[in-house]
């Protein structure tokens, strides 16, 4: 059962947020297991857990029942570069799931098969009455998520879009151009390798922050010690 709209972004506030993801063909990506990495998490101090997929979700919320979930189902099309909960289906399917919070892609970028943000926000407002995250890569983009009415924003895009190419998270000056021109719940989410890294995201201004790699990237991190090591 979603957490109360009153009390979620209170509970949220000043914490670290454990992104728990495994790459599609990792032996780690089973519900059993994300469930196992979330609540390892919480244990140890995670206000919340960041979570791809209705069955990964499902999986969470049955063990931490209590703990604010962010939902978002990561889909890839030939059409559209949008992959975080592109269109209504995957956002109805995450909160049926359990979320807590829909993360939705809210760059300018076209979403599949013609749908909008405008309308997928609207749907989850009026059909779920559950807030929503705005994944977004600009200062722009941030402020058309608030015309929305979406009430969270996070920096998750910032460096992965073809308008921010070239650019390396974490988003300092994005963060602190929300935190002075969009009032309301920053998360900075991307390139947060350290907890000093993370210190600093909070004393810029940011509500939260969302760890994902560098805690839960077994993958990932394995990958870049084996190729320092052999050189390749």
């Amino acid at each position: 059962m979603a957490i109360a709209h009153s009390s979620l972004l209170s509970s949220l506030q000043g914490g670290l947020i454990v992104s728990c993801q495994a790459p599609p063909d990792s032996p780690l990506h089973d519900p059993e297991i994300m469930a196992a990495m979330a609540e390892a998490a919480v244990n140890r101090g995670a206000v919340g857990i960041r979570v791809d997929s209705p069955a990964h979700v499902r999986a969470i919320r049955q063990r931490l029942p209590e703990i604010p979930l962010i939902g978002l189902w990561k889909r890839v099309y030939t059409d559209s570069d949008v992959y975080i909960t592109p269109q209504r289906h995957h956002a109805e399917a995450i909160a049926e799931a359990g979320a807590d919070i829909i993360a939705l892609d809210a760059t300018e970028r076209p979403r599949p098969q013609g749908e909008t943000l405008a309308e997928i926000v609207q749907w989850v407002q009026d059909t779920w009455a559950l807030p929503i995250m705005a994944d977004i890569d600009s200062l722009k983009a941030a402020k058309v998520a608030q015309q929305l009415g979406i009430e969270i924003i996070g920096t998750t895009l910032y460096g992965y879009t073809a308008a921010t190419a070239g650019q390396s998270p974490p988003a300092w000056e994005l963060l602190q151009a929300l935190v002075r021109d969009c009032p309301g719940f920053m998360i900075c989410e991307g390139g947060i390798s350290s907890p000093e890294m993370a210190q600093q995201a909070i004393a810029l201004g940011a509500n939260a922050v969302v760890v994902g790699t560098a805690i839960t990237g077994v993958d990932v991190l394995v990958q870049r010690y084996h190729q320092a090591i052999v050189g390749r």
